[in-house]
C-alpha cells in the first residue's frame, strides 16, 4: 500500500508541476521550493535544488515581475510568446526530476509527457489571452490573470495534499482543454483575419489618396 501511495504522489507531482509551469512557471517554482524548505513535503532528489533559498528568491522575484506584466493588455501576450521557449522545457524538466528515482526510462517518458502537458496549458493560456485582449476594458484581463494565479496555487496545494483528488481534476481539466483549444484557435484566426483586413483597407485607402493627389 505504501508503494502504491508513493507512485501516486510521484505521478501527481510530475503532472502537477508540468501542468502549473505551463500557466505560471515562476509561481510553480516558488511554491514547490518554499513548501519543501518549510517542511511541508519532501522533494525527490531530482528537484531538491528548488528548495535552495537562492532559487526560491529568484523564482519569487520573477513571479513578481510576471504578476504585473501578465496584467497589462498586449504586454501579457508578448510575455507569453517569449515564455513559449521557457515554460515548456521547464515543464518537461520538472516532470523528469519528479520521477528521477525511478530510472532513466521513466525520466525520459516523464519529460515527454510533462512537455506535452506544459505545452497544452501554455497554449490554452496564451491563446485565451489573445482573445481577451480584444476587449477594450482591462478588467477581463486582470480577472483572467488573477484567476490563473489562484488556479496554480490551489492546484499545487491539492496535488501536494490530496493527490487522488488532483488526478481526477487533472483529467477533467485535460478534457476541457481538448474541447476548448479548437475554439480558441478559430477565435484567434478570426482576430488575425480582421486585423489583416483592417490593414488592407487602410493600405488601399492610402493608395487611392496618393493617386488622387498625383492627379
Amino acid at each position: 500500500m505504501e508503494h502504491y501511495n508513493d507512485i501516486i504522489q510521484t505521478l501527481t507531482l510530475a503532472m502537477g508541476a508540468s501542468w502549473a509551469s505551463g500557466i505560471n512557471l515562476y509561481a510553480t517554482l516558488f511554491i514547490l521550493g518554499f513548501s519543501a524548505l518549510n517542511g511541508a513535503f519532501v522533494l525527490p532528489e531530482g528537484l531538491e535544488i528548488l528548495a535552495n533559498p537562492l532559487v526560491i528568491s529568484a523564482a519569487g522575484l520573477m513571479y513578481c515581475v510576471e504578476f504585473f506584466a501578465d496584467k497589462v493588455p498586449g504586454v501579457d501576450t508578448s510575455w507569453d510568446v517569449l515564455h513559449t521557449f521557457i515554460r515548456i522545457p521547464a515543464g518537461a524538466l520538472l516532470a523528469a526530476g519528479a520521477v528521477g528515482d525511478m530510472g532513466l526510462a521513466a525520466e525520459l517518458a516523464a519529460a515527454i509527457i510533462g512537455g506535452g502537458i506544459a505545452s497544452a496549458t501554455h497554449v490554452t493560456k496564451a491563446g485565451s489571452r489573445v482573445l481577451i485582449n480584444t476587449s477594450p476594458e482591462p478588467f477581463s484581463n486582470w480577472g483572467a490573470s488573477v484567476g490563473e494565479d489562484i488556479m496554480v496555487f490551489a492546484g499545487l496545494w491539492t496535488a501536494l495534499n490530496h493527490p487522488v483528488y488532483f488526478l481526477i481534476l487533472f483529467i477533467v481539466f485535460i478534457l476541457i482543454i481538448i474541447w476548448l483549444l479548437p475554439k480558441i484557435w478559430r477565435g484567434i484566426k478570426r482576430v488575425f483575419g480582421f486585423v489583416m483586413r483592417l490593414f488592407g483597407k487602410e493600405e488601399k485607402s492610402l493608395h487611392v489618396k496618393d493617386n488622387f493627389e498625383e492627379k
